[in-house]
């Protein structure tokens, strides 16, 4: 069924991506890229190490996680129900048929292409700063919330009142995509919401570049609100959760300004491994 679910999910992102290219990016930047995506790669390469690195032990973790916050984590189920009561069944208000298949799309097709299409935008930017301040506010949502997830146990409205969440519940609905969200996550997994923190930092992205990409912009603000509201539609997230995600993509988006230029890791990857430079930067694209 993974596999399944998974073959889906390839298609429709391949789909989508031509399409967005096409409509969001000019052919003359495109074309820029052609020629200079050795010199670009070259310039991110040690960020887009970290983003792998980090990417790595999240999936590692993963599997260990889980049984290191059971020994040191706080419980704060009983404390968010407290604080935020029965505020998402707001959202029942709004369920449809169409509103829960909308919003299941969203949060697992809408957010996998609101994630990679910035990375192709930003790639066909001659200047690469934008490029790597994004994988480097990815690298430090994975990295931040994977510290809360350690130390702070808690779980979704839907383990917690699932007859009132009713038919809009995720896994009602579309029992196959558990066999997805499975692999990346635990159902203890939720304070704060990565899906909001990173949709909300791409959205941030989408503001900051909205004179080269005009047209990604009010697309990506509608995608990162509904896969927030989707996370607690879906009865996934509490509210705190997708507040803290909030801060948590602003917290990511200032850093990653702060961080990005402070080190030349350029320069430390040209030292270390002088012939994948020549080969980033050799122009008839033989490696040396």
């Amino acid at each position: 069924m993974l596999a399944e679910v998974l073959t889906q999910l390839v298609i429709v992102i391949a789909a989508l991506l031509p399409i967005s290219v096409a409509i969001f990016i000019d052919r003359e930047r495109l074309a820029r890229t052609r020629t200079d995506w050795r010199r670009r790669l070259r310039t991110a390469a040690p960020i887009i190490g970290i983003l792998a690195v980090v990417l790595v032990i999240n999936r590692v973790a993963r599997q260990t996680a889980p049984a290191l916050s059971r020994r040191i984590g706080v419980h704060l189920t009983a404390t968010f129900y407290n604080v935020e009561g029965e505020f998402i069944l707001l959202f029942q208000s709004i369920a449809t048929a169409e509103t829960t298949a909308y919003f299941s799309a969203i949060y697992v097709y809408g957010y996998t292409f609101l994630l990679i299409f910035p990375i192709i935008a930003y790639f066909t930017l001659s200047d690469t700063r934008i490029f790597r301040r994004l994988l480097a506010a990815y690298a430090l949502n994975y990295a931040i919330g994977l510290l809360f997830y350690i130390f702070v146990i808690a779980y979704g409205p839907r383990n917690l009142m699932p007859a009132e969440l009713g038919e809009t519940m995720l896994y009602d609905t579309n029992p196959q995509y558990k066999y997805l969200t499975r692999e990346v996550n635990t159902n203890t997994n939720v304070f704060p919401s990565l899906h909001t923190s990173l949709s909300a930092t791409v959205a941030a992205f989408a503001s900051m570049t909205r004179s080269e990409f005009p047209k990604w912009f009010p697309i990506a603000v509608v995608l990162a609100a509904s896969v927030a509201i989707s996370t607690m539609f879906l009865g996934i997230h509490w509210g705190i959760d997708v507040t803290a995600g909030l801060i948590l993509a602003a917290v990511c988006v200032a850093l990653s300004d702060r961080l990005v230029d402070r080190w030349s890791l350029s320069e430390l990857l040209d030292d270390r491994f002088p012939q994948l430079q020549e080969w980033l930067t050799d122009d008839d694209g033989e490696q040396a």
